[in-house]
């Protein structure tokens, strides 16, 4: 005998008085709204599902209405209450009465939503953020690299239709020092569900390229929270933490901080302080070389008055020994000639006519002597006053190849004369033994200098 059954208008018609004796009033309900769309009516059609806190399955789905008259109110009041977007992928609390048709089953009409629940969730979800980047030890990765000291070729992901990069660009080319920048744009989406996985693939594509560049900036303009709240997706905080290049984020107004900030190497105000803080960089790299050169001269213009004041001790010294020489010369000439006199005055003494017939002889003899005498003296005086010029023109010579030596190795000169400086760690590259491959260098110019990568190096055969 075949079983009757119930007809399946009737079990539904059952199941909604049931429902209706059992949930007569309002209910809260918290759920994530997994798909939303609306109509041109202005009703609003919802998926709402729960999730597994470990597994992330969803283990419960109901269909949810908003009639266009309630959702005209609801929806501004919950975007201006929290600063999100009434949208996918956000957890609600929501109050709803059940309802239950033959046709279409069960669904929830939601009457009012409490934003205050939505918010807590969001500064959870962010405190779990950012514990679970600091538990992976990520948290302070692109904070710990060097910034370089010359940040000369930027990485930038932005829109490229979007203000904020046009006054970062602006900001850089038009800088006060003259500082030259090489920039290249990586587009990505900046808002929105798209823009997480639109920032991480301009990130992949920087990474490929990473020996060219120094520093990656992410910038846009300011916005609301919705906005921005791209930039506390886990997964792009966790991209931009291990990133091999300082990360430079100039996302938001002053009041926002998003955790991209948080993770970035630097964060800024606005695109425009992004660009002032490389520009920063580098006058501060323009500053420590002017001090150096500076310095420099100071030493040289030091080193060149001591050599003076040298030469002309000596130059003092020697023509003071020169002159006691003489004097002292001349006291024996004159010892010599009173010695004579004497001798001649006692030889004359007792003997006349041999001082007489002697006289001239002595006298000849004298004059003989004290010419010779002269004649040396006037010889040694000649000889000393050529010794005294020739010593004096080679200290002259010595101070002129001195001054010109230091002139030469003035590295202003060098560069001056079309040459270049080649330094490594600061120190001046005088052997290609000292370099190897993809080490960077520095090449000074006369109106600047650039910072190289040695791709190959081809000693001399």
């Amino acid at each position: 005998m075949a079983q009757e059954g119930i007809r399946l208008f009737h079990l539904n018609n059952q199941i909604k008085n049931i429902l209706s004796d059992s949930f007569s009033a309002d209910i809260w309900v918290v759920a994530e709204i997994s798909e939303m769309r609306s109509n041109q009516n202005g009703h609003c059609y919802l998926e709402l599902v729960e999730k597994d806190e470990e597994t992330d399955q969803i283990i419960a789905k109901a269909r949810a209405t908003i009639w266009s008259y309630t959702f005209r109110m609801l929806r501004p009041y919950f975007e201006t209450t929290t600063g999100q977007r009434f949208t996918s992928g956000i957890k609600v609390l929501v109050s709803a009465h059940i309802e239950f048709q033959e046709i279409y089953g069960y669904s929830l009409n939601i009457k009012d939503i409490d934003p205050n629940y939505t918010l807590g969730d969001m500064a959870r979800r962010r405190r779990e953020i950012l514990a679970r980047l600091e538990e992976e030890g990520v948290l302070e990765m692109n904070k710990e690299l060097d910034f370089p000291e010359i940040p000369k070729t930027i990485a930038i992901i932005s829109s490229p239709t979007a203000a904020g990069y046009e006054d970062f660009v602006k900001q850089l080319e038009h800088n006060g020092n003259g500082f030259q920048f090489h920039y290249k744009l990586f587009p990505a989406i900046m808002q929105g569900n798209k823009a997480e996985e639109s920032i991480i693939q301009a990130l992949d594509r920087i990474n490929e390229y990473e020996n060219l560049f120094d520093v990656v900036v992410i910038i846009r303009g300011g916005g609301s929270q919705a906005d921005l709240n791209c930039f506390d997706s886990y997964w792009l905080a966790f991209n931009i933490a291990q990133f091999p290049l300082p990360v430079v984020s100039g996302i938001g107004h002053e009041r926002d901080e998003s955790i991209v900030d948080i993770v970035s190497h630097t964060k800024v105000k606005t695109p425009t302080a992004a660009a002032e803080l490389l520009i920063d960089y580098f006058d501060e790299c323009r500053e420590y070389q002017e001090n150096l050169q500076e310095n420099l001269l100071l030493e040289v213009n030091e080193i060149l008055h001591g050599s003076s004041e040298q030469l002309s001790f000596l130059t003092n010294k020697f023509s003071q020994m020169v002159q006691r020489i003489l004097e002292r010369k001349t006291q024996q000439l004159l010892l010599a000639d009173e010695k004579l006199i004497q001798s001649s005055k006692r030889c004359l003494t007792g003997h006349d006519y041999r001082l007489r017939s002697t006289q001239a002889k002595l006298q000849y003899a004298l004059q003989n002597r004290t010419n010779q005498e002269k004649n040396k003296l006037d010889h040694l005086q000649g000889k000393m006053e050529i010794r005294i010029k020739h010593l004096l023109e080679n200290k002259k010579n010595k101070l002129s190849l001195f001054e010109q030596s230091i002139s030469y190795l003035n590295p202003e000169n060098i560069l001056n004369k079309g040459y270049t400086l080649t330094l490594k760690a600061g120190k001046i590259i005088k052997n290609i033994d000292l370099l190897s491959e993809k080490d960077r260098i520095e090449t000074r110019f006369k109106n600047g200098s650039v910072t190289s990568e040695i791709l190959n190096i081809k000693p001399k055969k």
